[in-house]
């Protein structure tokens, strides 16, 4: 048995995304097809808990949309007008005790990007400074949801389909390894779309945060 979250957009009250536990059986292996299984056990588990309509969001999503919305896919737009991968943005930001930012990963392959050696030697993660501005560490996983809200933005109006989800997910996301998520910066997209606070929400950084947590900066 594993266990992995499903993030269920809220559209009323504090929390603007619910993460919901839900436990199923693992099959095990590294081939796509027990990658598939996977994500459809989990499915077939939250619809048992309530949950009807889920999509996946990864490069193992059985649904074209699901696909697309894979943090690889994504882009961001930077000051000089350059465009580069969400996930080299998101690497070379990085700011440790002993390096960083490595600007040079914002031109890497998005795959390298992740795996550059720098990124494991440079001793702890003490924040993020990306387009010259410094971002915190906490709230746990709010930088990386701001990229990837403000990445996927000039879609919104193509988006407003994802209204009809339930709940997101991403098979290979584990939160006893890993702080960020792509299937939960997406459903904190959809609640913010539909709370009507989406254009508020890409507008600044700090009023992301706040629109988040609750918390002015």
């Amino acid at each position: 048995m594993a266990e992995r979250p499903v993030f269920v957009p809220n559209f009323a009250g504090k929390s603007l995304v619910l993460e919901v536990p839900i436990s199923f059986k693992w099959h095990p292996g590294m081939a796509p097809s027990q990658k598939q299984k996977n994500v459809h056990a989990l499915h077939a588990a939250a619809h048992e808990r309530g949950i009807a309509y889920l999509l996946e969001i990864s490069s193992k999503s059985d649904r074209e949309i699901g696909r697309r919305l894979s943090a690889f896919h994504q882009k961001v737009r930077l000051g000089d007008g350059r465009i580069v991968p969400l996930e080299c943005a998101f690497q070379g930001s990085k700011v440790f005790e002993h390096g960083g930012p490595y600007l040079d990963l914002l031109d890497a392959p998005p795959r390298d990007a992740k795996r550059d050696f720098r990124l494991k030697e440079s001793g702890n993660l003490i924040g993020f400074e990306f387009e010259g501005r410094k971002f915190p560490l906490f709230p746990k996983s709010v930088f990386y949801d701001w990229l990837y809200v403000n990445s996927i933005f000039p879609e919104r109006n193509w988006l407003k389909r994802l209204s009809k989800v339930d709940g997101f997910t991403d098979i290979e996301f584990n939160p006893e390894k890993s702080v960020n998520c792509q299937a939960r910066s997406c459903a904190y997209f959809v609640s913010l779309e539909r709370r009507g606070k989406l254009d508020e929400a890409v507008s600044a950084f700090d009023k992301f945060v706040e629109l988040q947590t609750g918390i002015a900066l």
